[in-house]
């Protein structure tokens, strides 16, 4: 008896497994905070550059003031740390609709090497913070010279 016939379908338990995989990222893409009309919370983006002799990060803060976020640097590990505040004031009864997220934030993002961290500078302006971290000695590519014999 021939089991493998043309046009048949059989059922694959492993077909079974990659559904299962695909309908669970499906439900966890889709954030529970917003298909339950609960708070959205706030993470800021951030963009990370390595430089010849520093790294360059930005991360897009807006609506919240300087004095609202941390930064701290311990080995190779910076974080940044903030709440994003609720600031609606609604005096008449009606519809309000917002898609903004707030809330308590916690980015933390592994550097390459370890950086210099009594020179790290910070600057904010319109919304972007701006970090540059110089890269230790250890971390700075060095050219080595090829000795003739």
């Amino acid at each position: 008896m021939d089991l493998i016939k043309k046009n048949s379908t059989f059922w694959d338990p492993f077909d079974l497994i990659s559904d299962l995989q695909t309908d669970l990222n499906r439900a966890f893409s889709h954030s529970l905070n917003r298909s339950q009309g609960w708070p959205k919370s706030f993470t800021p983006q951030i963009e990370l550059e390595d430089k010849k002799d520093h790294y360059l990060v930005h991360a897009d803060l807006p609506g919240l003031d300087k004095k609202e976020v941390q930064i701290s640097v311990q080995g190779n590990v910076l974080t940044l740390k903030g709440e994003r505040k609720e600031a609606r004031e609604q005096k008449e009864k009606g519809y309000f609709y917002s898609e903004r997220a707030y809330g308590a934030f916690t980015r933390s993002v592994e550097l390459p090497d370890e950086v210099v961290t009594d020179k790290i500078k910070a600057n904010y302006k319109d919304g972007v913070l701006e970090i540059k971290l110089p890269k230790s000695e250890n971390a700075k590519p060095k050219q080595i010279d090829i000795n003739i014999e």
